[in-house]
């Protein structure tokens, strides 16, 4: 986080604005908009400047740039076009202990201000930390088209009756859900149409209304393979709604990152060595004993729930103890990683089905159909098969599969470090050995795999002859 947001009270306060241009009007006409006590100094002002002074909306001080003009501001802005003269303001500032922003000069400043959407008293700030103002003002663009401008209506009704709804609502659950309602429900349609009066009504009558003991639930949420983008709209909401979160280690921060800021998170994942059926013992515990306190749980697995992911367990142990539960399915690794490795899983000249499989523990409880793995014109996705490369190319090809097989490994698949390696089953344990394969990392196996070499466009690419193509 390159600059700290909060959002600043300036009713009342005195802030000064150096310069008297166009800049510094733009600057002034948010500033009064916030209640701010407005000092403009500049040897020159512009007509709007001067028509604002001669109807007491802000005060002028004609001249150049003196240091005692920074005396009882909370807060400075610098919009002159002389570079040395901001520079000089910016130094007193920092002296004095005082906030600045220098117009367009994010080196000299030691707050920015935002671009803007105002649904007052909502309201949503984006910044580029100085660094591309364009491109906050882009973002603004679009947020205004999302938010409904009865957003400011709804979060004044919510401030009006927010002390009943405490009163009200004594406990946490029940007050997180009654606002739950209130934005998603009748009072919010309410407000879209144009009927405050309604709005109001509603909001009053179901806050009389008694409510019953919070209900908890539990849902299995998919995370994907760790790109934040492939997280589903549901599986967003989820996560903005959780009162704990259950994470499994390869889900990764930044999408932990995205959930709710005060809920609570579990780290419950399962480490190489560890017993793994304890592990899930302790999963299992911890659900049911958070869904029953009422609270909203999100089990949240990497990839999809269903897929090597002993979701099914899972849902089958919440069934049995009575826990409401719902599924919010992830993106799987095997499809989102040969994506990101430019792979089609299935290919008309190549490929007709493609299979999953895991081989976790395969070396020791082989009970794996190889004839058929090692047929022609299918793929097959290996999942957590780093520390059994060799072993895994040695069964396909005595079993038949041809040692000329072409092969993929995405390593970190759709994160920022993604790397592909390929080449043939000849020569993967070589790839392995040379290459320090980390985990996360999937194995696909295939003609189709051999596209990587023309049709990769995500992270780094691997040759077969090792020389690494961006």
């Amino acid at each position: 986080m390159a600059l700290f947001p909060l959002f600043a009270d300036l009713k009342g306060k005195s802030v000064l604005v150096v310069g008297g241009g166009a800049v510094a009007e733009r600057k002034i006409a948010s500033l009064l908009n916030a209640g701010a006590l407005v000092r403009a100094g500049a040897p020159e002002f512009s007509d709007t400047l001067r028509q604002w002074a001669a109807q007491g909306r802000i005060a002028l001080i004609e001249g150049g740039f003196q240091p005692e003009w920074l005396d009882e501001a909370w807060l400075i802005i610098a919009a002159t076009d002389d570079r040395a003269v901001n520079r000089h303001i910016a130094t007193l500032a920092e002296q004095a202990r005082r906030f600045i922003n220098v117009v367009d000069d994010p080196e000299l400043s030691s707050f920015q201000m935002p671009s803007i959407v105002d649904r007052s008293p909502l309201m949503i700030a984006v910044s580029s930390s100085g660094s591309a103002p364009v491109l906050a003002r882009r973002i603004r663009e679009r947020l205004e088209s999302l938010f409904d401008h009865s957003l400011g209506a709804l979060a004044a009704l919510a401030e009006k009756h927010r002390a009943a709804i405490k009163r009200l609502r004594p406990n946490l659950n029940q007050r997180r859900q009654f606002y739950d309602w209130l934005l998603d429900g009748p009072v919010a349609g309410a407000l879209r149409t144009q009927q405050p009066q309604l709005a109001e009504q509603l909001l009053e009558a179901e806050l009389e209304r008694r409510p019953g003991a919070p209900v908890g639930k539990v849902t299995l949420v998919g995370a994907g393979p760790g790109d934040p983008g492939l997280l589903t709209l549901k599986a967003l909401r989820a996560l903005n709604e959780a009162d704990v979160i259950l994470y499994d280690r390869l889900v990764s921060g930044e999408i932990r990152a995205l959930a709710r800021r005060d809920a609570t998170q579990i780290s419950v994942g399962k480490t190489p060595g560890e017993d793994h059926d304890a592990t899930q013992k302790r999963i299992h515990t911890l659900m049911v004993e958070h869904a029953r306190a009422g609270q909203r749980v999100v089990r949240l697995k990497g990839g999809d729930a269903f897929i090597f992911g002993r979701g099914g367990e899972e849902l089958e142990f919440l069934r049995s103890h009575d826990v409401p539960y719902e599924v919010v399915p992830g993106i799987t690794a095997a499809i989102a990683c040969a994506a990101y490795a430019g792979i089609p899983l299935t290919h008309r000249g190549f490929a007709q089905s493609v299979r999953f499989i895991t081989a976790h523990s395969a070396k020791e409880n082989d009970a794996l159909d190889w004839h058929s793995l090692a047929d022609e014109k299918q793929t097959l996705a290996f999942y957590m098969g780093v520390s059994q490369m060799h072993w895994l190319a040695g069964q396909l090809v005595s079993h038949g599969r041809s040692i000329d097989t072409p092969f993929a490994l995405v390593e970190n698949g759709t994160r920022d470090t993604q790397r592909v390696l390929n080449g043939t089953l000849r020569n993967l344990p070589d790839v392995v050995a040379k290459n320090n394969i980390q985990t996360p990392s999937m194995l696909l196996v295939g003609e189709v795999a051999a596209l990587t070499n023309t049709l990769h466009w995500f992270g780094t690419h691997v040759p077969p002859d090792g020389s690494a193509a961006p």
